[in-house]
């Protein structure tokens, strides 16, 4: 029954693949279409309000800097509001202004799309601060990664220009972020969720005494953080709260929702390169990556711990340690998967009781840099691997790699380089220091392998803009606020100037004619291409700790 629920999950999103891709190149094309007629006002009015008198198209440097200048913009008003929360309105619970080092980590961690969270959520943070700067950056950061990733796919197919960046901005909050989350929001509160500015529940308990129960504005958190593929959570328990997820049903919409547009991606990639072949082979790329880890992930938690089996005691139900009972091992392994290949962060169990080889899972998920990865990220990276495959394949056969008719030179795969390795320099690199400096080893909660499985994660994690927790590392410490607030910052941003280099560079050669000696990217052939390719680097990079952690912690149990 596991597997049928599982296949039952894929078999939707597959249905919604080809819509949701179709609508996105509307909103982002920038041509004529029926949308305009429902939105287009409200998009004029806005722009006139900003002070916006011209949309033309921008240079990618432009796009950039406009990216750029915007976080910046939200990250001082949402440092603002959390230092400052203890005085301001809708703070029923008398919450006071957070500490300088958490707050800094806070807004880096929701402005980067990463939403790892130091605090917990019902006693961190106030009402106001809930909505204004958490659900506020959850709308602003998905919108601008979809920006970035439209601006890309706009400059590798040669449309005139990257596109302009407000724009695309606006269009992403009004087309399908702000409708979107309120008609997920409504689905939601019909679920049972949450969604009241009331201050707690007092409710009476067993023995005669009384609880308080935390409650406030759940649902429209716990949508967009799906939506936009955020993570985080009202709650620190996190969807594994029942109030954020509260049932089986709960738990597939969510899935759905943070796993649909990241999977829409590569269609409207096709939509726009005027080929949907193209958009298929990075889909079944990222789809094939996605259901081999996901097959190990179930497949090690069906068989259970190692040491619980060792001491005789009956595990027919697999491991399910850390797992809500509501949920059960087959959509525990699929929302676990779907949250680290989707970059969403979202968590319905503790990964840190995952078995050594369901470890595995997450962390290649994120180390391979998210496979569908969130916000148009997914899509950015697989191009990015697309290109690499593409130049590798040149050199063997000595020919000028071309992709969509265009060269790939020195200057793209300098550009390239430099976000493939900057992923693993700014994990890796980290990881070293947390173990040189009781700052980062008092810490961790394990010893021997697993307590670096729990550095890694924080690290791995933090890079890859996940913000998924392994848990049991006490990380909301100065040390662990700071340096992972530094690898959010350069996992975010690095990649994506690079990457709209890479789109700025291409946009200005002109296409060749495509002759029988061009090397085809629309077909099977490239997709084992494409899939060895992310496959070969990431195992080259992340195989040695790996080995250090999941794999050796796995040994050592048998």
């Amino acid at each position: 029954m596991g597997i049928v629920q599982i296949a039952a999950v894929i078999a939707i999103l597959l249905l919604l693949v080809k819509p949701a891709g179709t609508y996105l190149y509307y909103v982002f094309s920038n041509e004529p279409n029926r949308t305009d007629r429902i939105f287009g006002g409200v998009e004029r009015g806005i722009y006139r309000l900003s002070g916006l008198n011209r949309l033309g198209g921008m240079s990618w440097k432009r796009y950039a800097v406009s990216f750029l200048s915007t976080n910046i913009v939200l990250v001082a008003f949402g440092y603002g509001i959390l230092r400052l929360q203890g005085g301001l309105p809708l703070n029923p619970g008398g919450t006071g202004g957070m500490e300088e080092t958490l707050a800094f980590n806070t807004v880096i961690s929701f402005i980067t799309n990463t939403n790892l969270q130091h605090f917990s959520g019902e006693t961190g943070l106030s009402y106001f601060s809930q909505m204004a700067v958490i659900t506020m950056m959850m709308f602003t950061s998905a919108a601008s990664g979809f920006a970035v990733a439209a601006a890309f796919v706009r400059g590798i197919t040669g449309r005139e220009s990257v596109g302009n960046f407000f724009a695309d901005f606006v269009k992403a909050h009004t087309r399908i972020f702000i409708p979107g989350a309120l008609a997920g929001m409504l689905v939601l509160v019909a679920m049972q969720v949450p969604q009241t500015l009331s201050p707690t529940l007092e409710v009476a308990t067993l023995e005669g005494g009384t609880q308080q129960i935390a409650i406030g504005p759940v649902a429209s958190l716990e949508v967009i953080k799906h939506l936009g593929t955020n993570g985080g959570g009202f709650f620190g328990a996190n969807s594994a709260h029942p109030f954020e997820n509260p049932s089986p049903l709960s738990n597939v919409f969510e899935i759905l929702l943070m796993w649909t547009l990241p999977a829409s991606f590569p269609y409207m990639y096709g939509l726009f390169a005027k080929n949907k072949r193209q958009g298929w082979v990075i889909f079944t790329g990222m789809m094939t990556l996605f259901v081999l880890l996901l097959s190990l992930n179930y497949y090690a938690e069906t068989q259970g711990n190692p040491a619980v089996n060792n001491m005789g005691i009956d595990v027919s139900q697999g491991s399910m340690e850390g797992k809500e009972v509501r949920f059960g091992i087959a959509q525990t392994s699929l929302f676990t998967t779907v949250t680290t290949a989707a970059t969403t962060g979202s968590v319905n169990n503790m990964h840190d009781t995952l078995t050594p080889l369901g470890q595995i899972t997450p962390l290649a998920l994120m180390m391979l840099n998210n496979v569908f990865g969130g916000k148009g990220v997914g899509l950015i990276n697989m191009l990015m691997y697309a290109m690499l495959g593409v130049f590798l394949c040149g050199l063997m056969v000595g020919r000028t790699p071309e992709f969509l008719g265009r060269k790939i030179e020195a200057r793209e795969m300098k550009l390239i380089a430099v976000a493939i390795l900057i992923h693993p320099l700014i994990i890796l690199a980290p990881t070293a220091a947390a173990f040189l400096t009781d700052l980062g080893q008092g810490s961790i909660s394990n010893p021997g392998f697993h307590g670096l499985s729990q550095v890694l994660y924080e690290y791995v994690s933090s890079a890859a803009n996940n913000g998924s927790g392994f848990e049991g590392l006490a990380d909301n410490t100065p040390f662990w606020n700071l340096t992972t607030g530094i690898v959010m910052l350069l996992g975010r941003y690095i990649s994506i100037i690079a990457m709209l280099a890479v789109a700025g560079s291409l946009l200005k050669k002109k296409p060749a004619a495509e002759t029988v000696g061009t090397f085809r990217t629309d077909n099977g052939l490239f997709t084992g291409i494409l899939i060895g390719t992310v496959l070969i680097i990431g195992a080259l990079t992340f195989l040695p700790v790996m080995v250090l952690g999941p794999v050796a912690e796995h040994l050592t149990l048998r």
